[in-house]
């Protein structure tokens, strides 16, 4: 997605070259998908970087996680994808849990499983304590996903 403003950035700190990454002819690459409705209205639908691209298809982790959250167990959800020799790329759901509360992951899956096509629904779910935040409160996928990448040839953000 593109912007263009006159409140949009004129570059990053002491970064020309993640400003001349972000930044093209006046208008600011926000790094954001989404779709213009007959109406003009915009959906976001998922950041770029955190689109999943497992066997060729697109899986938005915010979806993802709409639907995992919708538990009544879950407290906390992080969808990442995670590297896979046959699809590329594999969904993974990092859950925290509701206090008192206890789910399986074969019971999670299947939740997820009544709402999605196949291919999105979570192939892992990995049970957590915490999941890293800003301290603007934005779930930090990107170190969410090093643990799992660091080792790989192959690399995401």
């Amino acid at each position: 997605m593109l912007a263009q403003s006159n409140t949009v950035l004129a570059g990053y700190w002491e970064d020309p070259e993640a400003s001349a990454e972000a930044l093209h002819s006046g208008f600011f690459r926000t790094g954001d998908g989404g779709t213009l409705d007959e109406g003009g209205y915009l959906s976001l639908s998922d950041r770029k970087k955190d689109v999943i691209i497992t066997g060729g298809e697109n899986v938005s982790s915010i979806e993802v996680e709409d639907v995992v959250f919708s538990h009544p167990a879950v407290a906390e959800v992080a969808v990442i994808g995670v590297p896979d020799d046959r699809w590329g790329e594999m969904v993974i759901a990092l859950v925290v849990l509701v206090e008192g509360q206890a789910v399986s992951e074969a019971e999670l899956i299947a939740h997820v499983r009544t709402s999605l096509a196949g291919y999105k629904v979570p192939k892992r779910v990995e049970f957590r304590d915490s999941i890293p935040r800003t301290a603007t409160g934005k779930i930090q996928k990107f170190i969410l996903r090093q643990a799992f990448w660091e080792n790989s040839d192959r690399q995401v953000n």
